[in-house]
């Protein structure tokens, strides 16, 4: 049956969509991915899938990811767009239910959120009036309700793990005891997927968790006791969410309106009724130990779906502590140099011709470095211009690299954290771009603070270097241009 039945994963670059698409593929699924960025998609490496881009809030770039789809997972939300991230769920909400309408779509399953009666939170509001919105248009629309999600990159669990990580005495507010069931991304998945076609859940709404329903208090005691961490808790009495969420910005990498929006939820205990969705889809859910286990062994093996300098392990040196979500600064310019001729540049970077831009600070970062016992000035390259893969760039690695395309940079410097620095080469009409990308992953409350000291810093000097190497490879070109009729 799957073989015949066409799926569009709208907000597919997203948490679960990035799940959800080769989970589809795999079960024979005729699958179409939409994101705003197209190029984000093509980077996950999903072959098989037809991949477009898209944005809700642009209704005219909905109708060529909707024709022909028989279900359509609408998974987006806009938590990191900042504080009217409500009215613009609601907008894009409005704007899908009309286009699927519209396309002749069979039915819209959407991923909402658990949510009291009478909900405070901005975040839980909105997630119930999205699903409102999307019922107010004729197609039949299949909501599932889920709290915690367990899985490598889910905000909420990464939230969680950065505070046991790196806070070994956690000054409790009341809303640790507040009670939650959650519930492993794989469980979440097979829900998704197995109520999708079911014809007597078109029209119908229903809450998925876990088999356990915990308090959060004893979420992280737990996770401590799986990772070996000792998390000792100090009460406090006031019921201080939104306070809580000003701090977060100095203990996990979840961006800050993610994470605020989602602990302003935390004043509610939030519990599944689930029994309707057990007996349509049954499973064998894992409890949170078990989901905690999972995600860690997906990370470990490095099947983690997501793009890969984001959420890999390996960009992460293999700390599986450091933060998943990474914090990053860069610089793009557009420049007319051909992609050859900026890969040129892009392969000689730390070589013997320097740094392209800012030499001393470069210089003084490495000679830290050294001084720290790291390899900086240690290590010669293979070659001045050619890499690949296992490369040594001074302190760097290299552990990706497509020709004319990419470049990725392990750094291997000693820091509170984890570093990537990535070149990327793109197309855009009769141009081509140049981003210069660094992602930094941090160790906890040092590595965050590390990060933003130098922030202003890392803001100067990558905008620097890709407009040098893009000054750089149009020389190149227009040297190449004048010797090629003389030959």
């Amino acid at each position: 049956m799957t073989n015949s039945v066409k799926a569009l994963v709208f907000g597919a670059s997203g948490y679960i969509g990035t799940n959800l698409t080769p989970r589809l593929l795999e079960a024979g699924w005729q699958v179409r991915a939409a994101a705003r960025h197209r190029a984000v998609l093509a980077a996950r490496g999903w072959q098989a899938a037809e991949l477009v881009a898209a944005d809700a809030l642009q209704p005219d770039s909905l109708q060529p990811a909707l024709r022909d789809i028989d279900i359509a997972f609408y998974l987006v939300h806009s938590m990191a767009a900042g504080r009217n991230f409500a009215e613009l769920d609601i907008e894009a909400a409005r704007n899908f239910a009309k286009a699927a309408a519209e396309a002749g779509v069979g039915r819209i399953v959407y991923l909402g959120g658990l949510s009291p009666d009478k909900p405070t939170s901005r975040h839980l509001k909105s997630r119930a009036e999205t699903g409102d919105v999307l019922r107010q248009g004729p197609v039949p629309v299949t909501e599932i309700r889920a709290g915690l999600i367990v899985g490598p990159g889910s905000a909420a669990y990464e939230i969680i793990r950065d505070l046991v990580n790196y806070l070994p005495v956690m000054v409790t507010p009341r809303w640790v005891q507040s009670r939650s069931s959650p519930i492993a991304l794989e469980n979440l998945l097979d829900y998704l997927i197995g109520i999708a076609h079911l014809p007597e859940a078109a029209g119908k709404t229903y809450d998925a968790g876990g088999p356990e329903v915990l308090t959060y208090e004893q979420l992280m005691r737990q996770y401590g006791e799986l990772t070996e961490h000792d998390f000792r808790v100090l009460k406090f009495p006031a019921r201080t969410p939104r306070l809580s969420s000003y701090w977060l910005k100095l203990v996990t990498a979840v961006p800050t309106s993610i994470a605020r929006a989602l602990i302003d939820g935390l004043a509610h205990d939030v519990i599944p009724n689930d029994e309707e969705i057990r007996k349509l889809v049954p499973l064998d859910l894992k409890d949170f130990k078990q989901s905690v286990n999972a995600a860690l062994d997906a990370e470990q093996s490095n099947t983690v779906s997501a793009h890969w300098a984001e959420g890999s392990i390996v960009c992460r040196n293999f700390h599986p502590e450091y933060a998943y979500y990474a914090k990053r600064a860069g610089g793009e310019v557009r420049t007319q140099a051909s992609a050859n001729a900026l890969w040129r540049q892009v392969t000689a970077f730390g070589g013997d011709e320097g740094y392209y831009y800012a030499e001393s600070l470069w210089f003084l970062r490495r000679l830290i470095n050294w001084f720290a016992g790291g390899p900086s000035f240690s290590r010669k390259r293979r070659h001045p211009t050619d890499v690949r893969v296992g490369d040594v760039i001074d302190a760097w690695r290299v552990i990706a690299a497509e020709p004319d395309r990419r470049l990725t940079l392990l750094m291997e410097m000693r820091g509170p954290g984890s570093g990537v620095l990535e070149f990327v080469i793109r197309d855009r009409n009769d141009q081509r771009t140049l981003n210069v990308t660094a992602y930094w992953h941090p160790a906890g409350p040092a590595g965050l603070i590390y990060w933003y000291a130098l922030l202003p810093v890392h803001a100067f000097l990558f905008r620097g270097l890709s407009a040098a190497i893009a000054r750089r490879a149009e020389k190149y070109d227009e040297s190449v241009t004048k010797v090629a009729p003389e030959s």
